[in-house]
């Protein structure tokens, strides 16, 4: 971890720490398999010890860090059987995701679309995190044009594993096939054919998918 200029004391400290670390973690700022260390941390972010244990705990329990016995809390690394299978839902998710966004997007949603896409379209070539930022919240946009909480709830939880996958992984944001298929889907959604942006938000997830894997290894 880099920096602690976005972390304010908020009233309950223990929340303001959780906040701080879950974002640098989701960002990226700490990565996968990346070590946190209790004291580091207090001593960066001004505080004691006893709201970045809750906090820590927090973030374990979320299933974003990993802590083990004598050596400390660490983000978690993601296998390639967890990568599949987070894949193989993403798909679905993703796909029904983009067909209800094509039958109930709005005028605003439209707008919120264009600019999500600008922005992706242009994080600089070689800021990862920024690029992995903008590539989710690009989907996230797309999800909550389909207007369905149940869905959104599925997708945040989901959003959270792809994340580690992106850090871990590192390599495919700027993949060539990466603008033209965001293109795709939300050419289709604003379209209103569903079944159009179905396919396309499903071709989207199954070719990082096999970048994915061919980068983890095929799982066992």
């Amino acid at each position: 971890m880099t920096s602690d200029a976005s972390f304010q004391r908020p009233a309950l400290v223990r929340d303001g720490v959780y906040g701080f670390l879950r974002r640098a973690v989701l960002d990226g700022e700490i990565a996968p398999g990346e070590r946190i260390g209790e004291a580091e941390l207090g001593e960066r972010l001004g505080v004691s010890r006893t709201p970045i244990r809750e906090a820590l705990m927090r973030l374990t329990q979320d299933g974003l860090l990993v802590a083990e016995a004598n050596r400390g809390v660490r983000v978690r690394t993601i296998s390639a059987t967890e990568a599949r299978d987070t894949y193989v839902i993403r798909e679905e998710l993703d796909g029904l995701a983009a067909s209800l966004a094509a039958v109930h997007h709005t005028p605003a949603d439209v707008t919120a679309l264009n600019a999500a896409l600008d922005d992706l379209n242009a994080a600089p070539e070689t800021d990862y995190r920024e690029q992995t930022r903008l590539d989710l919240a690009f989907h996230r946009v797309v999800t909550l044009a389909a207007h369905n909480a149940a869905l959104s709830d599925l997708a945040r939880d989901l959003e959270q594993r792809v994340a580690l996958i992106k850090h871990q992984t590192r390599t495919y944001n700027a993949h060539p096939q990466t603008d033209a298929q965001h293109a795709a889907i939300l050419r289709a959604v604003l379209d209103r054919d569903a079944d159009a942006a179905r396919e396309a938000a499903r071709a989207h997830v199954r070719t990082f998918a096999r970048l994915v894997l061919q980068d983890l290894g095929e799982p066992k």
